[in-house]
């Protein structure tokens, strides 16, 4: 498969450190940051910065009022993968095609009512066999993003 680009999109982050760690994820691999809607945060956090190091200046960075504001800047051959704990299908079990969004929700509240209704059935889940609730945002980003590069490698 041709190189695409990864895109990493999370709805209302809370937490500034998760979001400088994917951030520098994001550098690593070459792949875009989307923040969409609130954050829990300044993007001029000293945690955001301590966690994204001095790689944060280099984030492909896009920022988004809202959900809707997002979904208005995809193309039509866009794929929204939406990561939850609780979702249907391992991620291993995903073929990720070009254009791909890999969609995590607030580490606080997850994802809102609305997208639950709307998107639910689309849930990837990142498996657990030990005995915690959920991984760190961070951590499932990492785990996506490197799934999609290793299947387009």
């Amino acid at each position: 498969m041709s190189r695409s680009k990864v895109n990493v999109v999370l709805v209302e982050p809370d937490i500034p450190g998760n979001t400088g760690n994917v951030g520098r994820t994001c550098v690593a691999t070459s792949s875009s940051l989307h923040l969409v809607g609130r954050l829990g945060f300044s993007l001029d956090d000293k945690y955001l910065k301590r966690s994204g190091l001095d790689y944060w200046p280099n984030v492909d960075l896009k920022q988004h009022k809202d959900w809707d504001s997002f979904v208005s800047t995809l193309k039509t051959e866009s794929h929204l993968y939406f990561f939850e704990k609780d979702g249907a299908q391992n991620y291993w079990d995903v073929e990720f095609k070009p254009e791909t969004y890999l969609v995590f929700g607030s580490e606080t509240s997850g994802f809102s009512k609305k997208m639950i209704e709307k998107f639910g059935g689309q849930f990837i889940r990142i498996p657990m066999t030990g005995p915690v609730r959920s991984l760190n945002l961070s951590s499932s980003a990492a785990v996506a993003v490197y799934e999609v590069l290793r299947q387009w490698h």
